[in-house]
Protein backbone atom coordinates (compact mmCIF):
# COMPACT_ATOMS: atom_id res chain seq x y z
CA UNK A 1 0.00 0.00 0.00
CA UNK A 2 3.30 2.41 0.40
CA UNK A 3 3.08 2.61 -3.20
CA UNK A 4 0.32 4.93 -3.36
CA UNK A 5 2.18 7.20 -1.50
CA UNK A 6 5.22 7.25 -3.71
CA UNK A 7 5.34 10.90 -4.25
CA UNK A 8 4.66 10.98 -0.41
CA UNK A 9 7.46 13.18 1.46
CA UNK A 10 6.71 10.64 4.65
CA UNK A 11 7.24 7.62 2.13
CA UNK A 12 10.17 6.52 4.09
CA UNK A 13 8.14 6.50 7.42
CA UNK A 14 4.98 4.45 5.56
CA UNK A 15 7.38 2.02 4.53
CA UNK A 16 8.47 2.55 8.22
CA UNK A 17 5.16 1.97 9.96
CA UNK A 18 4.22 -0.49 7.70
CA UNK A 19 7.29 -2.69 8.95
CA UNK A 20 6.58 -2.36 12.42
CA UNK A 21 9.74 -0.34 13.11
CA UNK A 22 9.32 2.53 15.70
CA UNK A 23 9.70 6.06 15.33
CA UNK A 24 12.47 8.34 17.07
CA UNK A 25 12.01 12.09 17.71
CA UNK A 26 12.99 12.85 14.28
CA UNK A 27 10.75 11.32 12.87
CA UNK A 28 8.02 12.44 14.91
CA UNK A 29 8.58 16.08 14.18
CA UNK A 30 8.66 15.02 10.54
CA UNK A 31 5.10 13.79 11.01
CA UNK A 32 3.95 16.47 12.46
CA UNK A 33 5.15 19.48 10.58
CA UNK A 34 3.68 17.36 7.89
CA UNK A 35 0.46 18.66 5.83
CA UNK A 36 0.36 15.51 4.14
CA UNK A 37 -2.94 14.32 5.97
CA UNK A 38 -4.32 11.35 3.84
CA UNK A 39 -0.26 9.94 4.41
CA UNK A 40 -0.57 10.44 8.41
CA UNK A 41 -4.71 8.73 8.22
CA UNK A 42 -3.15 6.03 6.25
CA UNK A 43 -0.05 5.48 8.77
CA UNK A 44 -2.72 5.67 11.71
CA UNK A 45 -4.85 3.74 10.52
CA UNK A 46 -2.79 0.60 9.94
CA UNK A 47 -1.81 0.70 13.67
CA UNK A 48 -5.73 1.33 15.15
CA UNK A 49 -6.59 -1.58 12.68
CA UNK A 50 -3.49 -3.87 13.63
CA UNK A 51 -4.32 -3.50 17.36
CA UNK A 52 -8.15 -3.34 17.21
CA UNK A 53 -9.11 -4.28 14.13
CA UNK A 54 -12.82 -2.42 13.29
CA UNK A 55 -13.80 -2.20 16.60
CA UNK A 56 -14.64 1.33 18.61
CA UNK A 57 -14.78 1.26 21.72
CA UNK A 58 -17.03 3.64 23.59
CA UNK A 59 -18.21 3.68 27.63
CA UNK A 60 -21.44 4.73 29.54
CA UNK A 61 -20.37 7.37 31.91
CA UNK A 62 -20.66 10.15 34.09
CA UNK A 63 -18.56 13.02 35.56
CA UNK A 64 -18.39 14.66 38.55
CA UNK A 65 -16.96 17.99 39.18
CA UNK A 66 -17.06 18.31 42.82
CA UNK A 67 -15.39 21.79 43.46
CA UNK A 68 -14.25 24.50 40.99
CA UNK A 69 -12.12 26.15 44.23
CA UNK A 70 -8.85 25.68 42.98
CA UNK A 71 -5.27 27.38 44.30
CA UNK A 72 -3.20 27.01 41.44
CA UNK A 73 -5.32 29.29 39.19
CA UNK A 74 -3.44 28.14 35.61
CA UNK A 75 -3.82 30.57 32.86
CA UNK A 76 -4.85 28.24 30.39
CA UNK A 77 -8.02 27.03 32.76
CA UNK A 78 -11.64 28.81 32.54
CA UNK A 79 -12.87 26.49 35.10
CA UNK A 80 -10.97 27.46 38.48
CA UNK A 81 -11.64 29.92 40.43
CA UNK A 82 -10.84 31.78 44.07
CA UNK A 83 -12.85 30.59 46.99
CA UNK A 84 -14.59 34.08 46.95
CA UNK A 85 -15.28 33.94 43.40
CA UNK A 86 -19.71 34.31 43.39
CA UNK A 87 -19.26 31.18 40.64
CA UNK A 88 -17.55 29.17 43.30
CA UNK A 89 -19.24 25.80 44.46
CA UNK A 90 -18.21 22.48 46.67
CA UNK A 91 -20.51 19.57 46.64
CA UNK A 92 -21.47 18.59 49.69
CA UNK A 93 -20.56 14.64 49.85
CA UNK A 94 -24.93 14.20 49.94
CA UNK A 95 -25.07 15.83 46.89
CA UNK A 96 -22.39 13.56 45.15
CA UNK A 97 -23.79 11.10 46.50
CA UNK A 98 -27.47 12.12 45.07
CA UNK A 99 -25.73 12.46 41.46
CA UNK A 100 -24.06 8.86 42.09
CA UNK A 101 -27.67 7.44 42.72
CA UNK A 102 -28.70 9.19 39.59
CA UNK A 103 -25.94 7.49 37.84
CA UNK A 104 -27.11 4.07 39.13
CA UNK A 105 -30.24 4.44 37.31
CA UNK A 106 -28.60 5.90 33.93
CA UNK A 107 -26.55 2.46 34.17
CA UNK A 108 -22.89 3.72 34.17
CA UNK A 109 -19.78 1.73 34.40
CA UNK A 110 -17.82 4.11 35.39
CA UNK A 111 -17.93 7.68 37.68
CA UNK A 112 -15.01 10.19 36.77
CA UNK A 113 -14.19 12.37 39.19
CA UNK A 114 -12.29 15.46 39.11
CA UNK A 115 -12.16 18.89 40.48
CA UNK A 116 -10.01 21.87 42.26
CA UNK A 117 -7.48 21.91 44.46
CA UNK A 118 -9.88 23.63 47.25
CA UNK A 119 -7.77 24.32 50.56
CA UNK A 120 -10.87 24.22 53.05
CA UNK A 121 -11.60 20.42 51.71
CA UNK A 122 -9.50 17.70 54.19
CA UNK A 123 -8.41 14.60 52.85
CA UNK A 124 -11.11 12.26 54.72
CA UNK A 125 -13.53 14.19 51.96
CA UNK A 126 -12.01 12.68 49.06
CA UNK A 127 -11.81 9.19 51.08
CA UNK A 128 -15.52 9.53 52.11
CA UNK A 129 -16.42 10.78 48.70
CA UNK A 130 -15.36 7.40 47.23
CA UNK A 131 -16.31 5.44 49.72
CA UNK A 132 -20.04 6.74 49.23
CA UNK A 133 -20.14 6.58 45.29
CA UNK A 134 -18.45 2.68 45.83
CA UNK A 135 -21.53 1.58 48.18
CA UNK A 136 -24.05 2.70 45.55
CA UNK A 137 -22.36 1.78 42.66
CA UNK A 138 -20.42 -1.50 43.62
CA UNK A 139 -19.65 -2.71 40.42
CA UNK A 140 -18.88 1.06 38.60
CA UNK A 141 -14.94 1.71 38.23
CA UNK A 142 -14.56 5.15 39.75
CA UNK A 143 -11.93 6.85 37.99
CA UNK A 144 -10.98 9.89 39.69
CA UNK A 145 -8.27 12.58 40.86
CA UNK A 146 -5.48 13.93 38.12
CA UNK A 147 -2.03 13.03 38.86
CA UNK A 148 -2.41 16.73 40.03
CA UNK A 149 -5.02 16.62 42.61
CA UNK A 150 -2.92 13.16 44.03
CA UNK A 151 0.14 15.14 44.46
CA UNK A 152 -1.88 17.74 46.52
CA UNK A 153 -3.16 15.44 48.54
CA UNK A 154 0.49 14.56 49.60
CA UNK A 155 1.09 18.12 50.92
CA UNK A 156 -2.11 18.46 52.85
CA UNK A 157 -1.43 15.09 54.42
CA UNK A 158 1.99 15.11 54.57
CA UNK A 159 2.00 11.29 53.43
CA UNK A 160 4.19 9.73 50.86
CA UNK A 161 2.71 9.09 47.48
CA UNK A 162 2.65 5.26 47.86
CA UNK A 163 0.28 5.96 51.21
CA UNK A 164 -1.70 8.66 49.79
CA UNK A 165 -2.94 6.37 46.67
CA UNK A 166 -2.71 2.96 48.85
CA UNK A 167 -5.90 4.72 50.88
CA UNK A 168 -7.74 6.31 48.29
CA UNK A 169 -7.79 2.45 46.33
CA UNK A 170 -8.59 1.25 49.98
CA UNK A 171 -11.70 3.82 49.53
CA UNK A 172 -13.04 2.55 46.62
CA UNK A 173 -10.46 4.38 43.62
CA UNK A 174 -9.83 2.14 40.53
CA UNK A 175 -8.24 4.33 38.38
CA UNK A 176 -6.47 7.87 37.67
CA UNK A 177 -7.57 10.11 34.94
CA UNK A 178 -4.91 11.46 32.18
CA UNK A 179 -5.21 15.09 33.66
CA UNK A 180 -2.73 17.51 34.62
CA UNK A 181 -0.28 16.22 32.31
CA UNK A 182 -0.36 19.52 29.63
CA UNK A 183 3.25 19.55 28.13
CA UNK A 184 5.60 18.07 30.00
CA UNK A 185 8.40 21.11 29.13
CA UNK A 186 9.74 23.12 31.56
CA UNK A 187 9.52 26.60 29.28
CA UNK A 188 6.06 25.52 28.65
CA UNK A 189 4.76 24.99 32.36
CA UNK A 190 6.42 27.95 33.75
CA UNK A 191 4.20 30.13 31.38
CA UNK A 192 0.93 28.64 31.61
CA UNK A 193 0.89 26.90 34.88
CA UNK A 194 3.91 27.41 36.87
CA UNK A 195 2.02 26.04 40.47
CA UNK A 196 1.39 22.65 39.03
CA UNK A 197 3.43 20.13 39.60
CA UNK A 198 6.29 19.39 37.02
CA UNK A 199 5.95 16.98 34.01
CA UNK A 200 8.45 14.82 36.25
CA UNK A 201 6.46 14.59 38.88
CA UNK A 202 3.77 13.89 36.76
CA UNK A 203 4.96 10.58 35.39
CA UNK A 204 6.31 9.52 38.74
CA UNK A 205 2.67 9.96 39.94
CA UNK A 206 1.48 7.53 37.09
CA UNK A 207 4.48 5.33 37.92
CA UNK A 208 3.77 4.83 41.28
CA UNK A 209 0.28 4.11 40.65
CA UNK A 210 1.44 1.64 37.82
CA UNK A 211 3.94 0.01 40.21
CA UNK A 212 0.69 -0.67 42.86
CA UNK A 213 -1.40 -2.34 39.86
CA UNK A 214 -3.21 0.36 38.89
CA UNK A 215 -4.50 1.46 35.08
CA UNK A 216 -4.25 5.19 34.52
CA UNK A 217 -4.18 7.21 31.29
CA UNK A 218 -2.33 9.91 29.70
CA UNK A 219 -3.11 13.49 27.82
CA UNK A 220 -2.10 16.31 26.64
CA UNK A 221 -3.17 19.75 26.26
CA UNK A 222 -1.90 21.06 23.02
CA UNK A 223 -2.20 24.48 20.69
CA UNK A 224 -1.30 26.81 22.91
CA UNK A 225 2.30 28.23 23.16
CA UNK A 226 4.24 24.71 22.90
CA UNK A 227 6.31 24.14 20.32
CA UNK A 228 6.15 21.10 17.57
CA UNK A 229 9.35 19.81 19.04
CA UNK A 230 7.77 19.87 22.41
CA UNK A 231 4.37 17.45 21.47
CA UNK A 232 6.71 14.82 20.49
CA UNK A 233 9.01 15.13 23.45
CA UNK A 234 5.70 15.02 25.47
CA UNK A 235 5.03 11.82 23.41
CA UNK A 236 8.01 10.34 23.52
CA UNK A 237 8.51 10.76 27.66
CA UNK A 238 4.92 8.69 28.05
CA UNK A 239 6.20 5.81 25.59
CA UNK A 240 9.34 5.56 27.45
CA UNK A 241 7.09 5.35 30.61
CA UNK A 242 5.15 2.77 29.28
CA UNK A 243 7.82 0.44 28.07
CA UNK A 244 8.76 0.48 31.69
CA UNK A 245 5.12 -0.38 33.18
CA UNK A 246 2.83 -1.32 30.93
CA UNK A 247 0.17 0.75 32.60
CA UNK A 248 -0.83 3.25 30.56
CA UNK A 249 -4.83 2.27 29.43
CA UNK A 250 -5.10 5.26 26.84
CA UNK A 251 -3.86 8.28 25.47
CA UNK A 252 -6.35 11.63 25.14
CA UNK A 253 -4.72 14.53 22.88
CA UNK A 254 -7.21 17.54 24.48
CA UNK A 255 -7.40 20.70 22.09
CA UNK A 256 -6.69 23.71 24.26
CA UNK A 257 -9.76 26.10 24.37
CA UNK A 258 -8.77 29.82 25.04
CA UNK A 259 -12.14 31.36 25.38
CA UNK A 260 -12.32 32.59 29.25
CA UNK A 261 -9.06 31.64 30.04
CA UNK A 262 -5.66 34.10 30.47
CA UNK A 263 -4.46 33.19 27.43
CA UNK A 264 -7.52 34.38 25.37
CA UNK A 265 -6.41 36.81 23.09
CA UNK A 266 -2.61 36.97 23.94
CA UNK A 267 0.54 34.82 22.26
CA UNK A 268 -1.28 34.43 18.96
CA UNK A 269 -3.20 31.38 20.68
CA UNK A 270 -6.28 30.59 18.64
CA UNK A 271 -8.67 27.86 19.25
CA UNK A 272 -7.47 24.38 16.84
CA UNK A 273 -8.70 23.56 13.63
CA UNK A 274 -9.78 20.14 12.23
CA UNK A 275 -7.28 19.81 10.55
CA UNK A 276 -4.99 19.89 13.58
CA UNK A 277 -6.93 17.67 15.22
CA UNK A 278 -6.50 15.04 13.16
CA UNK A 279 -3.13 15.31 12.48
CA UNK A 280 -2.45 15.28 16.32
CA UNK A 281 -4.52 12.42 16.51
CA UNK A 282 -3.30 10.50 13.52
CA UNK A 283 0.75 11.34 14.86
CA UNK A 284 -0.07 10.02 18.61
CA UNK A 285 -1.33 6.69 17.16
CA UNK A 286 2.11 6.39 15.26
CA UNK A 287 4.46 7.16 17.62
CA UNK A 288 2.22 5.68 20.80
CA UNK A 289 3.05 2.04 19.34
CA UNK A 290 2.63 0.70 22.89
CA UNK A 291 -0.83 2.23 24.10
CA UNK A 292 -3.22 -0.04 23.14
CA UNK A 293 -5.82 2.82 22.79
CA UNK A 294 -6.80 6.35 21.07
CA UNK A 295 -9.25 8.37 22.73
CA UNK A 296 -10.76 11.23 20.48
CA UNK A 297 -13.19 13.00 23.36
CA UNK A 298 -16.19 13.96 21.10
CA UNK A 299 -17.17 16.96 23.94
CA UNK A 300 -13.83 18.61 22.98
CA UNK A 301 -13.64 17.76 19.27
CA UNK A 302 -17.42 17.94 18.45
CA UNK A 303 -19.61 14.94 17.50
CA UNK A 304 -18.75 15.10 13.29
CA UNK A 305 -14.87 15.74 13.87
CA UNK A 306 -15.04 12.72 16.40
CA UNK A 307 -16.59 10.20 14.04
CA UNK A 308 -13.91 11.28 11.08
CA UNK A 309 -11.44 10.73 13.55
CA UNK A 310 -11.99 6.65 13.91
CA UNK A 311 -10.42 7.16 10.15
CA UNK A 312 -7.27 8.29 11.69
CA UNK A 313 -6.38 6.43 14.47
CA UNK A 314 -8.95 6.59 17.25
CA UNK A 315 -11.11 3.50 18.54
CA UNK A 316 -12.38 5.11 21.45
CA UNK A 317 -14.80 8.21 21.65
CA UNK A 318 -15.11 8.12 25.34
CA UNK A 319 -19.07 7.87 26.35
CA UNK A 320 -22.27 9.24 27.44
CA UNK A 321 -20.12 11.66 30.25
CA UNK A 322 -23.72 13.77 31.30
CA UNK A 323 -22.76 17.05 32.88
CA UNK A 324 -19.29 17.70 32.01
CA UNK A 325 -18.07 21.51 33.20
CA UNK A 326 -14.33 21.94 33.12
CA UNK A 327 -14.40 22.16 29.17
CA UNK A 328 -17.43 24.01 28.81
CA UNK A 329 -15.99 26.88 31.01
CA UNK A 330 -13.47 27.59 28.23
CA UNK A 331 -16.23 27.58 25.66
CA UNK A 332 -17.01 24.39 24.06
CA UNK A 333 -20.60 24.63 22.76
CA UNK A 334 -20.67 21.00 22.02
CA UNK A 335 -23.90 18.94 24.57
CA UNK A 336 -22.69 17.89 27.81
CA UNK A 337 -24.76 14.14 27.30
CA UNK A 338 -25.09 11.82 24.54
CA UNK A 339 -27.37 8.89 24.51
CA UNK A 340 -25.96 5.44 24.43
CA UNK A 341 -27.75 4.92 21.64
CA UNK A 342 -26.52 8.18 19.78
CA UNK A 343 -22.85 7.14 19.95
CA UNK A 344 -23.53 3.80 18.84
CA UNK A 345 -25.11 5.14 15.83
CA UNK A 346 -22.20 7.53 15.28
CA UNK A 347 -19.77 4.60 15.22
CA UNK A 348 -21.65 2.72 12.98
CA UNK A 349 -22.29 5.33 10.73
CA UNK A 350 -18.80 5.57 10.53
CA UNK A 351 -18.17 1.87 9.44
CA UNK A 352 -16.89 0.82 12.63
CA UNK A 353 -18.11 -2.02 15.10
CA UNK A 354 -19.46 -0.54 18.17
CA UNK A 355 -18.10 -2.03 21.63
CA UNK A 356 -19.22 -0.94 25.22
CA UNK A 357 -16.38 -1.21 27.63
CA UNK A 358 -15.84 -0.85 31.09
CA UNK A 359 -12.84 1.85 32.33
CA UNK A 360 -10.64 -1.08 31.95
CA UNK A 361 -11.65 -1.92 27.85
CA UNK A 362 -13.52 -5.14 29.26
CA UNK A 363 -15.93 -6.03 26.85
CA UNK A 364 -19.50 -5.32 28.47
CA UNK A 365 -21.22 -5.62 24.86
CA UNK A 366 -20.76 -5.40 21.10
CA UNK A 367 -23.27 -3.66 19.12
Amino acid sequence: MASLFAQSQLYDLIKKVEKGERLDFEDGVRLMKSQDILALGYMANLKREQKNGNKTYFIVNRHINHTNVCTNLCHFCAYGVKKEDPQAFTLTLDEVEKAAHEAAQEGVSEIHIVGGLNPELPFEYYLEMLRRVKRILPQACIQAFTAVEVDYFTQITELSLNEVLQKLMEAGLDSLPGGGAEVFSPRVRAKICEKKVSGKRWLEIQETAHGLGMRTNATMLYGHIETTEERIDHLLQLRDLQDRTGGFLTFIPLPFYPKNTQLEGHMGVDSTTGFEDLKMLAVSRILLDNFDHIKSFWIMLGPKLAQVSLAFGVDDLDGTVVEERIIHSAGAETSQVMTKRALIQMIQKAGRDAVERDTLYRVLKAN
